[in-house]
């Protein structure tokens, strides 16, 4: 279905990521990954894409809280492999906390990361795509786009500004075959996920069970982790011509969780 096309998955080493690179490489597509991780890892991740589906894959380090990076890694995609015809916004960080307790370093670098660095790739990959009269940008965005949860304020707030960027773009560019949309997964099970959870043990005050079941599931009326292949599977569908009218929505795979 997606041969010959280019998708640049950020923030693509691990997780949601690399599912999406790996969903997009299965049906063809030639992939670019972006993230951090240990060379070593993420030369095997790329290798395996590589063998596993017989495209193209290379890896841009690009900080992605540096827009003179992100720019270079669209130039150097266009430059090498003939543009990004799929843009996926991936790239995501997060700290817990309350706001009082909120560090001024973690705001900044969730709000970078988490919502400016999809204004950068946009921006940057959109001219291209118009030129081609095609593409697909696709934001993972989380059920924290729609709704709220104590002690994540950055997060949210990031998420939310997701939603206005997505609109936005997508009102901009509804005539040139250009479609953009917003993935809101509730919790999957990702190394982000992991993470935080010690973080929100200590300020709840809450064992690690207690913190997956009264926290993490609690809102999900199915009380279960959303996988990272459901979420990559919802992506290639909406990079189908199929869901060529669907463009400007926040679409939530969320176990229910904001149905409440």
């Amino acid at each position: 279905m997606l041969k010959n096309k280019v998708a640049l998955v950020t923030g693509s080493t691990s997780g949601i990521g690399l599912a999406y690179a790996r969903a997009l490489a299965g049906e063809g597509a030639n992939i670019v990954i972006n993230g951090f991780g240990k060379p070593e890892d993420i030369e095997k991740e790329r290798a395996s894409i590589e063998a596993d589906f017989g495209v193209t894959c290379v890896y841009n380090g690009a900080d992605m809280t540096k827009p003179d990076e992100i720019a270079a890694m669209v130039a150097d995609v266009e430059k090498d492999l003939g543009g990004v015809d799929i843009l996926v916004n991936n790239a995501g960080i997060q700290h817990v906390a309350p706001i009082e307790d909120f560090p001024v370093e973690k705001w900044d670098q969730i709000i970078a990361i988490n919502l400016s660095s999809s204004f950068h790739t946009i921006r940057a990959a959109l001219p291209g795509m118009k030129k081609k009269g095609w593409g697909r940008i696709i934001n993972t965005a989380s059920a924290h786009a729609l709704v709220a949860s104590p002690y994540k304020v950055a997060y949210v707030a990031a998420k939310h500004g997701i939603a206005g960027l997505v609109k936005t773009v997508a009102l901009e560019v509804a005539e040139d075959g250009i479609t953009v949309n917003a993935i809101c997964p509730g919790y999957v099970w990702t190394p982000l996920v992991e993470e935080q959870i010690p973080d929100t043990m200590k300020a709840r005050n809450m064992s690690e069970e207690e913190v997956k079941r009264d926290v993490l599931l609690a809102a999900q009326p199915t009380k279960a982790f959303v996988t990272v292949e459901q979420v990559a599977a919802l992506a290639v569908f909406l990079c189908s011509d199929a869901a060529s009218s669907i463009t400007g929505t926040m679409l939530p795979m969320d176990g229910g969780w904001t149905a409440q």
